[in-house]
């Protein structure tokens, strides 16, 4: 008995032997080597930085209290990374043993809103800002935040050097104006693909959700030597994020005492091992009818828009990059007399601006599987486009289609880039203008060499070759030179060319709206521009912590063939040619970005800008230019109750506008005026954020200080209007200042103060 005892006992001992020696072995291979901490600055946590090993698909981003954990790391060594805007970047060598476990704290310095990030849009490498010989401005999805907006047009107008201008007091649709140079000269890229151009210039900056965006690359001056047409006064590139850098989920919602309401979602899905899937959506209604200048005229357009974007990554061997992205856009948006209703859409009985705007768009990039750097990117979009301005009928369709392949190869000091472009323009509409639907491919061939003499002088060569049936050969040379005196002091020095094609109705609102006629006095010839910028940039290390950067340029832009709208001629025409003379833009901007240990930090920028032609020994201002503008941006962060107050705003200098003549009783130039907004966040709850504030606090409209904005607005269709027989308006009682309707008097938004809410939300 006392032997099967012992034997059971023995046995059961046994048997718990064996299972603890399973359990051993079950624990240490499920026991995940990882890597794990907390970042931090010198008191607090930072959230929602970027981990990752180098060279590997292995990273993650921290939560809201700076945690970060690292999973399944196979054995070997690494450089662990870790970004986040605002401060230095973060690398350290790590060797990892099987089943390590490391606690890896990570403190980071800070540092300016836009010192050391990875640009890509002024070589199309990338590189680090400070060491890019072309001047890049960067802008996060921070600074963004600090006043939120619907879309990225309306977000840069605390842009130095940079505005965003409406077009039109009706239907507001708008362009970006970069240094004083009109919309169409900007050049709008997703992830380095120039497919928004022409009649989607506003629509691309619209739809893009904010939590999808890694960072925006502003470049001031033509850089058509890379990006080719339209690239002549400057460049906007929305880079989205990468797989590793996005949340699981976001959410950004707010609303507006107005009635608008904004709802920003994004996110990623991991489809297998090698596959992930970033997932976006935009929605923005507005349905209010306000009238608060008292002209039976909206004062701002109802909306109704909507854009899905997603954006597939995989995962190739050595790490070669392959992406897939789409956006599909729709928006229905009016503006007009009180009482108009679709029922009234193209009439002449009460007018209304409706447009209905459907677009999609596709891009990719490739790099071919050679030991070579060879990058093959394609993109193609349409946008289609039905409009009715009063009983004025705009249906237009434009497709483009773009294939790029690039070779990077560095040889000894030599940073060589040669490409080869193919670009396809479809564009169509029902305007008397256009005899027959304008297609072209154009092909281009453009080199570039960075030259590294030393660590303190290196100089760029560039040339882009372009054929286009219509103008024939086209060239445009570069240079960047950058001269590195100090560590903390740089210089650069750009020259170049730029060229622009010109599709007029896909630019000029002004030429659909209103009741001037459209003159095209000439076959419009290419238009060419020639380029100065020269740069200089400062980093201040104070003693007590405080960091400061400062950025400044004088630039210069002389333009031939310059096609100018005339408003001033005829004040019931606009006529368009080709400038005789000249066209200069000239100027000096400023930033300074300056960060104190304390948490508070600022922003402020200022540019001084002359804009003119001059023709027949005649020199005049453009239209719609400013002489000066400053922008700034105020924040501060009291961690102890986790609330930060940002404090932004933009003043503008005096503009000329476009009146109708001497008996107009509107100013013939703007005052100066300033929009100024502040938000409030709070950041106590975990993975969210509660913001509000208010918009405009000055209320300040263009209506101050007129009679009127909108010309006769009472007599949209110019029915009780009286022409002579020269087609000019005569005086009368009921038309006192001969005027017609006319509705391009605009220079500031008509949305006066507001208060907003939001919630962001968000899971890593």
């Amino acid at each position: 008995m006392h032997s099967k005892i012992k034997f059971l006992k023995d046995k059961n001992i046994s048997y718990s032997l064996l299972c603890l020696f399973y359990f051993a072995v079950f624990w240490a291979q499920a026991q995940q080597t990882a890597i794990y901490g907390t970042i931090t600055d010198s008191d607090a946590p930072i959230p929602f930085a970027n981990i990752y090993l180098e060279g590997t698909s292995i990273g993650t981003a921290s939560d809201g209290d700076g945690k970060y954990h690292l999973k399944n790391i196979p054995a070997g060594k690494y450089k662990l990374k870790a970004t986040v805007l605002g401060y230095h970047n973060f690398s350290k060598t790590i060797y990892i043993q099987p089943n390590a476990q490391l606690n890896i704290p990570i403190a980071l310095t800070p540092a300016s809103e836009q010192l050391e990030e990875t640009v890509v849009t002024g070589t199309l490498k990338a590189v680090s800002r400070s060491q890019s010989p072309v001047p890049v401005e960067v802008y996060s999805p921070t600074f963004l935040k600090k006043n939120p907006t619907a879309n990225i047009f309306e977000a840069l107008q605390n842009v130095n050097g940079v505005r965003p201008q409406i077009n039109c007091n009706v239907c507001n649709t708008g362009d970006i104006h970069i240094n004083g140079l009109e919309g169409p000269y900007t050049l709008v890229l997703i992830d380095g693909m120039p497919i928004v151009s022409g009649l989607g210039t506003v629509y691309g900056l619209s739809g893009i959700p904010n939590s999808l965006i890694e960072q925006v690359e502003i470049i001031k001056g033509p850089a058509s030597s890379l990006y080719g047409s339209e690239a002549v006064g400057g460049l906007i590139n929305i880079i989205t994020k990468n797989a590793l850098a996005a949340p699981v989920f976001a959410a950004d919602t707010f609303i507006t005492d107005w009635g608008e309401y904004n709802i920003d979602v994004g996110g990623k899905i991991t489809i297998g091992k090698k596959t992930n899937l970033l997932l976006g959506l935009n929605y923005f209604n507005f349905d209010g009818l306000m009238d608060n200048n008292g002209d039976n005229f909206t004062d701002l357009t109802l909306q109704d828009r909507i854009s899905i974007f997603q954006k597939w990554n995989f995962q190739r061997k050595d790490n070669r990059i392959f992406t897939l992205a789409g956006r599909y856009f729709y928006e229905d948006r009016w503006g007009g007399e009180l009482q108009w209703t679709p029922a009234f859409r193209g009439g002449d009985e009460i007018y209304g601006e409706s447009i209905y705007t459907s677009r999609w768009e596709v891009l990719g990039k490739y790099q071919l599987p050679v030991n070579e750097k060879l990058l093959l990117s394609l993109s193609y979009n349409n946008h289609a486009q039905n409009s009715v301005y009063g009983d004025v009928a705009y249906r237009a369709d434009q497709r483009i289609g773009f294939a790029q392949l690039t070779w990077d190869k560095k040889i000894n000091k030599h940073d060589i880039l040669l490409g080869s472009a193919l670009r396809y323009n479809y564009y169509d509409d029902n305007t008397t203008a256009t005899v027959a639907a304008d297609e072209v491919v154009i092909p281009s061939l453009f080199v570039q060499d960075e030259i590294g003499f030393s660590k303190k002088h290196a100089l760029l060569l560039g040339m882009r070759y372009d054929y286009d049936k219509r103008h024939g050969n086209i060239v445009t040379p570069r240079m960047a030179y950058r001269f590195k005196m100090t560590d903390n002091d740089i210089i650069r020095l750009n020259a170049g060319t730029g060229f622009r094609v010109v599709n007029l109705f896909t630019e000029e609102h002004a030429a659909l709206t209103g009741a001037r006629d459209v003159i095209v006095a000439e076959t419009l010839q290419p238009e060419k521009s020639f380029n100065v910028n020269l740069n200089y940039l400062k980093k201040i290390y104070a003693d007590n912590g405080t960091f400061a950067h400062i950025d400044a340029s004088l630039f210069y832009t002389h333009f031939s063939n310059a096609i100018l709208p005339d408003y001033d001629t005829n004040p019931n025409q606009i006529i368009y040619d080709n400038l005789k003379g000249k066209s200069v833009s000239q100027g000096l901007s400023v930033n300074l970005d300056v960060v104190f240990p304390s948490g508070f930090k600022y922003l402020i920028g200022a540019t001084f800008q002359d804009v003119r032609q001059t023709e027949n020994n005649s020199s005049s201002r453009q239209i719609l230019t400013e002489s000066y503008t400053a922008t700034w941006n105020a924040g501060y962060n009291f961690k102890k109750i986790n609330l930060s107050i940002d404090y932004t705003g933009n003043l503008y200098g005096p503009m000329r506008l476009p009146t109708l003549g001497p008996k107009d009783p509107r100013s013939d130039y703007s005052p100066v005026w300033s929009i100024q907004n502040i938000q409030f966040t709070y950041k106590g709850f975990a993975n969210f954020e509660i913001y509000g504030g208010v918009k405009n606090l000055l209320n300040w409209t263009p209506n101050k200080g007129n009679p009127f904005i909108i010309a006769r607005a009472n007599d949209p269709f110019d029915k009780n209007v009286v022409f002579d027989t020269n087609g000019n308006v005569i005086a009368t009682a009921d038309n006192p200042h001969a005027l017609t309707f006319d509705p391009s008097y605009v220079y500031a938004p008509n949305q006066g103060i507001r208060s907003f809410l939001g919630l962001r939300y968000r899971l890593n």
